[in-house]
């Protein structure tokens, strides 16, 4: 599923992005493009809004996991 999301807060290891559920969902920076990306803010920035892919929704821990690959 492809949705849209707005960026919430960037991290070292990824981003985190609102797509309209209570828990924001997890880009991790290898799912963030098809190239090799060190710092996630090269790719993304707070507020930005970008269409992501879910890849896993973990229930019991209450977490999402999303990719900008491809989309």
């Amino acid at each position: 599923m492809v949705l849209p999301g707005i960026v919430t807060n960037i991290t070292n290891f990824g981003a985190f992005v609102d797509i309209g559920v209570k828990d924001s969902g997890l880009v991790h920076v290898s799912q963030m493009a098809d190239k090799f990306v060190r710092n996630p803010m090269e790719v993304v920035s707070l507020g930005q809004q970008v269409m992501v892919r879910v890849l896993e929704i973990d229930y019991s821990r209450k977490r999402v996991a999303l990719s900008m690959k491809g989309v």
